[in-house]
């Protein structure tokens, strides 16, 4: 077990070189020069734009400042925000929080709502109930989380009133935008706990217990649940790494101070470090939440061993 953690975390480390790479190649040949949003009218000035430019390196080839800034990474920084600046660390340290705190919220609603209305309505299939279940979960699916978050922003902001229009941070702001994104989340689990208990309760194992006449509730917990939970958790720990790294149009609709909004905001003023430092941020949480599923798949279920 040790060896295949401390393997992952190699890969890690591999992964994110790549990520990093690939992206400071894109941000090179991409049109339009950062020193004009750093220095606004001034940049009009050649002896300001050279200035900017040795600055903040951008005078230097690629290469070397990509070198620069995989030096500053393996001391845990990651680097200067041309607008403003500050550190990129500083300046998105409480943006992950109040993205932590939206995933972590949204999370929770897939788990309540998503796992028990899929098992609900396998243990009663083909009932109105599952039928109502496959239906609804089959529409939410296909309708876009923007035109969820509009709908809900148009009736509960706007007509109730229940809900401020711009996020403050307080839990009241986070309501709407957590159950945005854990519609279209909670559906999906409930039709992957569905199918997946509906194959359990068809094994060999399930018809044996049910011989033996063990409680229901046995039967349930101990067999069918720890047997057919591991499809949903491998769809929550990649669901839960996409919102740690930032829900792009959930937090913009909401206003939400969070990563995603600061990468919306830094691309449209090109601000590579921020650009760079959120993705360099995301794929490390993406890779580390899938080890912990693979982790939990060895815990949960004995014939799994990892190598």
């Amino acid at each position: 077990m040790g060896r295949y953690v401390v393997r992952r975390l190699g890969q890690l480390v591999v992964v994110v070189l790549g990520a990093t790479m690939i992206l400071f190649a894109c941000l090179f040949v991409l049109p339009g020069d950062p020193v004009g949003s750093i220095g606004g009218d001034k940049a009009r000035d050649p002896a300001v734009v050279k200035e900017l430019r040795q600055r903040y390196g951008l005078d230097d080839p690629l290469v070397v400042q990509y070198v620069h800034y995989v030096e500053k990474l393996g001391k845990g920084d990651l680097g200067e925000d041309y607008t403003q600046g500050r550190s990129v660390n500083e300046i998105l340290q409480p943006k992950l929080v109040n993205t932590a705190k939206l995933a972590v919220t949204a999370i929770i609603f897939d788990v309540i709502l998503g796992l028990s209305v899929g098992v609900l309505a396998a243990m009663r299939r083909y009932s109105v109930w599952d039928v109502s279940v496959t239906f609804l979960t089959t529409l939410a699916v296909g309708v876009p989380s923007i035109v969820i978050g509009m709908i809900l922003q148009r009736f509960f902001v706007v007509e109730l009133g229940w809900f401020p229009l711009l996020s403050d941070g307080s839990f009241n702001s986070m309501v709407l935008p957590a159950v945005t994104l854990a519609i279209i989340d909670a559906a999906l689990v409930a039709q992957i706990a569905r199918s997946t208990m509906l194959e359990v309760l068809r094994a060999d194992y399930v018809k044996t217990a049910v011989a033996k006449g063990l409680p229901r509730r046995t039967i349930l917990l101990r067999h069918i649940m720890r047997n057919s939970v591991i499809p949903v958790i491998t769809y929550l720990g990649i669901s839960f790494g996409g919102l740690l790294g930032g829900a792009l149009i959930t937090e913009t609709i909401f206003n939400w101070d969070g990563i995603g909004l600061a990468l919306i905001t830094a691309i449209q003023s090109q601000n590579n470090p921020i650009i760079v430092g959120v993705v360099t941020y995301s794929v490390a949480v993406f890779i580390l939440l899938n080890l912990i599923v693979d982790l939990l798949y060895a815990a949960l279920d004995p014939r799994i061993r990892l190598s």
